[in-house]
C-alpha cells in the first residue's frame, strides 16, 4: 500500500514554513501520544506516521530530497537509510527535546526515575435505595503492591541493585545510524535493564526480583446519597504501586445501580406510574402515594383525567453535596373494571343516562366521562 504524503500527515501545505511544520507536529504528537491511548493500535500507528513525517520535513536536507524524490529518497532498496520502528524510541529524542515528556503514570518503559503506578477500576453494584440514601460498602481489590521484603527494589535483603553497564544507568541506549543522506540517532529502551537503569544480581525471594507482589486489599467505600448509575468514586493512592519508588495510582469505583420495581430516576427527580379506581378519579379524594421513605397521603381533585401528573416536592433523590432533594412526579392511570355483575352494570347504565349518554355511544371529539 502506498505511503501517505508527509505533508498530508501533518496537515500542512508544501510551502509551509519551519514554524508551521513544528506547530503541526507538536499538536498531533500530543494528540496521538501512546501514553494518552494505551493499547490503541490506531493511535500508535498515527503517532509513528507523525514522527516519521516530522523527522523528514524538519530537516532542510531531507525535506529537499523528499520534495524531489518522494518516499523513494528514504527507501533502503533504493540506497536510502529507511526508518527504524524502535517502539517510538527512534523519535523520542526529538519528542523529549520539544515537550520534555508527558509524565503520565503507568508507563515505565522509557523512564529510569520514579513513575506513578497504574490506576484501577472496580465495578460496584448497589440497590436503588442505597444510591438514594447512601451506604458504606466493603470491597476486595486485587492489585500489585510494593514488596515489603525488599522495599520494592527487587533485590535480596542486604544487597542493592547495581547500575546497568549497558546504558550507564540511564535506562536508554542511543544508536547512531549512517545513511547515504547523512546520519541520525535513535534512542531505545535498554534491553538489559528494561529501562530501569539498574540490574538486580541477587533477587528477593518473595517477589523474585519484580519489586512487586500480587495482593488483595480490603477497602471501605463510602457511597454518598444521591449518586447515580455510571458515576465513579476516586480513592486516591489505592491503585497499583508505583515503579522505582513512584506514587501509587488511584482506584476508581464505578457505581452500577439496580432498577427499582416502582420508581424511575431522572436526574434527582423520581417518576412513578400509579393506578387508581375510576371512582376515585371521578369523585376525587385522598390516596396513598408510595415514596422511598414510605407512603404519603395526597388529595386528588374530582374529575382527575388519565395521564394527569402530580408533583410532590422534595420527595425525590437527595442532591450530592446538598441538603435539598428532587421532586416526585406521579402519573395517574385509571383502573377500569373488567368484570361487572348485573347490579353494577345497571348502576353504570343509570349513571350514563343521567349524564345524557348511552353505554354504547361514542362520539369523536366529545369529552369523556371524567371531564364532567
Amino acid at each position: 500500500m502506498a505511503k501517505q504524503d508527509y505533508y498530508e500527515i501533518l496537515g500542512v501545505s508544501k510551502s509551509a514554513s519551519d514554524d508551521e511544520i513544528k506547530s503541526a507536529f507538536r499538536k498531533l504528537a500530543k494528540k496521538y501520544h501512546p501514553d494518552l491511548h494505551p493499547g490503541d493500535k490506531e493511535a500508535e500507528a498515527k503517532f509513528k506516521d507523525v514522527n516519521e513525517a516530522y523527522e523528514v520535513l524538519s530537516s532542510p536536507d531531507k525535506r529537499a530530497k523528499y520534495d524531489q524524490f518522494g518516499h523513494a529518497a528514504f527507501d533502503p532498496t533504493m540506497g536510502g537509510g529507511g526508518f527504524s520502528d524502535a517502539g517510538f524510541g527512534g523519535f523520542s529524542d526529538i519528542f523529549e527535546t520539544m515537550f520534555g515528556g508527558f509524565g503520565f503514570g503507568g508507563s515505565a518503559r522509557t523512564r529510569s526515575g520514579p513513575v506513578q503506578g497504574n490506576d484501577l477500576r472496580y465495578n460496584l453494584s448497589i440497590t436503588f435505595e442505597e444510591a438514594a440514601f447512601g451506604v458504606n460498602k466493603e470491597i476486595l481489590v486485587p492489585r500489585e503492591e510494593s514488596c515489603k521484603t525488599c522495599s520494592g527494589s527487587g533485590a535480596k535483603p542486604g544487597t542493592e541493585p547495581v547500575k546497568c553497564t549497558a546504558c550507564g544507568g540511564s535506562g536508554q541506549v542511543r544508536m547512531q545510524q549512517n545513511t547515504v543522506f547523512g546520519s541520525f540517532s535513535t534512542v531505545r529502551t535498554c534491553d538489559v535493564c528494561s529501562g530501569s537503569g539498574k540490574i538486580v544480581k541477587e533477587t528477593c525471594p518473595d517477589c523474585r526480583g519484580r519489586g512487586r507482589v500480587s495482593k488483595t486489599k480490603r477497602l471501605s467505600v463510602n457511597i454518598p446519597a444521591g449518586i447515580d448509575n455510571g458515576q465513579s468514586i476516586n480513592l486516591r493512592g489505592e491503585g497499583e504501586a508505583g515503579y522505582r519508588g513512584g506514587p501509587a495510582g488511584d482506584l476508581y469505583v464505578t457505581i452500577s445501580v439496580k432498577p427499582h420495581k416502582l420508581f424511575k430516576r431522572k436526574g434527582y427527580d423520581l417518576l412513578l406510574d400509579m393506578s387508581i379506581p375510576f371512582t376515585s378519579a371521578a369523585l376525587g379524594g385522598e390516596i396513598k402515594v408510595p415514596t422511598l421513605s414510605g407512603s404519603l397521603k395526597y388529595t386528588i381533585p374530582a374529575g382527575t383525567q388519565p395521564g394527569t401528573v402530580f408533583r410532590l416536592r422534595e420527595q425525590g433523590i437527595k442532591r450530592l453535596n446538598s441538603d435539598s432533594k428532587g421532586d416526585l412526579y406521579v402519573t395517574i392511570h385509571i383502573e377500569v373494571p373488567k368484570r361487572l355483575n348485573e347490579e353494577q352494570k345497571d348502576l353504570l347504565n343509570k349513571l350514563a343516562q343521567s349524564l345524557g349518554e348511552r353505554a354504547s355511544e361514542a362520539k369523536p371529539g366529545r369529552k369523556g366521562f371524567f371531564c364532567r
